[in-house]
């Protein structure tokens, strides 16, 4: 299988690149939850530059509902603080339901307790928003390791 990451495509467990594979393209999936449109715009974009494909959620339980209905992602950008159902819930919702995706908290909020305490509920990493190329690069670094 060809797996499409971070500009690159890599085949199977050799991990060779390509230019151009002969082989099908299987695209990473990412879901971006966040509550303000504009942040889920610019880290679809983002995403997006890298050749991901991306669907968007505007609160916890849509992520939840979009993974209850058979969707499958595999990144997860969680916004920490949204209505309805926050981040922390979800995430720990998701990995309560065997998400194996890689989930990746993203929030405005600057103080470590509030990260560690995002972090326990299950995320893989955490980010400050909004994310720019440099964080995306390494969240795909990151899951190209976990996909491979």
């Amino acid at each position: 299988m060809v797996v499409y990451l971070a500009g690159k495509m890599v085949i199977g467990s050799s991990k060779k690149v390509v230019a151009d594979p002969i082989e099908e393209v299987r695209r990473i999936c990412a879901l971006v939850v966040d509550d303000d449109p504009l942040v889920r715009r610019i880290h679809g974009m983002l995403l997006a530059r890298y050749g991901l494909e991306t669907e968007a959620a505007e609160n916890g339980k849509e992520a939840i509902d979009l993974f209850l209905s058979g969707k499958t992602f595999d990144l997860v950008l969680m916004d920490m603080e949204m209505p309805v159902m926050d981040g922390l819930q979800a995430t720990q919702r998701l990995r309560g339901m065997g998400v194996s995706s890689m989930i990746v908290g993203v929030t405005a909020r600057g103080l470590e307790a509030e990260k560690e305490a995002f972090m326990a509920t299950g995320l893989d990493a955490c980010c400050v928003k909004p994310l720019n190329a440099e964080a995306v690069i390494s969240v795909l670094d990151e899951l190209a390791k976990k996909l491979l």
